[in-house]
């Protein structure tokens, strides 16, 4: 079939080369939003999100460390990319250890793949890389809510490389489609270093199967074999069908609004000089995905002002959250809030 036929199968429609609709299932697959921070150190002993919006380094048991940074050294049309450099290596494999990385997604982002019933899409994953050198590294779909998942291998080279993959549909498998919710159904994962209780068994690389996971990413290098190694990846794209199409560039701002459902930032400026509590309520730049957990990032507490409390303004994820200060003083106290709700 050629690649207009199977364009126009998918209701696309090709303009230019260009591939028209929403189709990038992924956020900032450009590596252009970072609000947390453009570089975090010593990266390895737990999981988190560090640096890139919606980018979680999930880690296990290992020694190895490494730092995470937004690099201005993407491909041509790329100004950014996600660079991890390790800093501590990690030699000696322990069964356990494991080392992805990650984006989650909402079950109700998902519906359109018609997941484990007839009629279920293949879905296609590209992305860029590079390296210091060539490494065998695994890119992996899994299915949290009916615990089944598919793994194919992909090399580096010094210098990026598009790669493309597409994972056959996963049809009549006797589970349930993706839950129509805004709880983590579905994971994309770079798996780049892991012990034998992740790579001991059989790669399973042919269909969707339930999972087993010594069959995970068996056959993968480790990233935190020499501190001389680096890794690279932007341009990331998973969308339904059976052709790469070209990276969908959204703008800057839409980006980041979208970013903004799972992380956001806010201040503000709190005075009391009366023996009343004075009230500020933040206006959220979106509707997040649930309920956030709020931290204060910074505070400037002025003469004495102090910052004694934080509560929900309103239901759970709307977009207006009010603080109070609990002391009685003349001054201004500032502060900048985060408030996180990821998968």
């Amino acid at each position: 079939m050629s690649k207009a036929a199977e364009l126009a199968k998918w209701g696309e429609v090709s303009t230019n080369g260009q591939v028209s609709g929403r189709r990038n299932i992924v956020y900032n697959g450009a590596m252009n939003v970072a609000q947390r921070s453009a570089s975090v150190t010593g990266i390895g002993a737990s999981s988190g999100y560090f640096t890139l919006d919606r980018w979680q380094l999930a880690l296990g048991n290992t020694a190895g460390r490494l730092t995470m940074t937004q690099t201005a050294d993407g491909p041509v049309g790329f100004a950014n990319c996600m660079k991890l450099d390790c800093t501590t290596a990690d030699a000696s494999i322990a069964a356990a250890e494991y080392t992805l990385i990650v984006q989650k997604f909402e079950g109700q982002d998902l519906q359109s793949i018609g997941k484990g019933v007839a009629g279920a899409k293949e879905i296609t994953v590209s992305f860029y890389v590079k390296a210091n050198a060539t490494f065998t590294f695994g890119v992996e779909l899994e299915d949290l809510d009916n615990t089944r998942q598919i793994t194919k291998l992909f090399d580096t080279t010094t210098g990026w490389v598009r790669h493309e993959f597409t994972f056959p549909a996963d049809v009549d498998d006797g589970s349930s489609p993706f839950d129509d919710d805004n709880a983590n159904s579905f994971s994309l994962n770079f798996w780049i270093h892991g012990g034998a209780t992740y790579t001991g068994g059989t790669l399973n690389t042919a269909s969707f199967a339930n999972t087993t996971q010594a069959n995970r990413a068996a056959g993968i290098d480790s990233f935190f074999s020499s501190t001389d190694n680096n890794f690279f990846i932007t341009g990331v794209q998973l969308e339904v069908g059976s052709v790469a199409t070209p990276f969908e560039h959204r703008s800057f701002g839409e980006e980041l609004a979208l970013c903004q459902r799972y992380f956001a930032t806010g201040g503000v400026v709190l005075s009391d000089g009366t023996p009343n509590r004075y009230h500020n309520q933040i206006n959220l730049p979106v509707e997040m995905r649930a309920s956030p957990t709020i931290a204060t990032a910074a505070i400037d507490s002025g003469s004495g002002g102090a910052m004694v409390a934080t509560w929900d303004f309103e239901s759970a994820t709307t977009s207006r959250k009010s603080f109070y200060q609990g002391a009685n003083n003349g001054a201004i106290s500032s502060a900048r809030f985060t408030f996180n709700s990821e998968l």
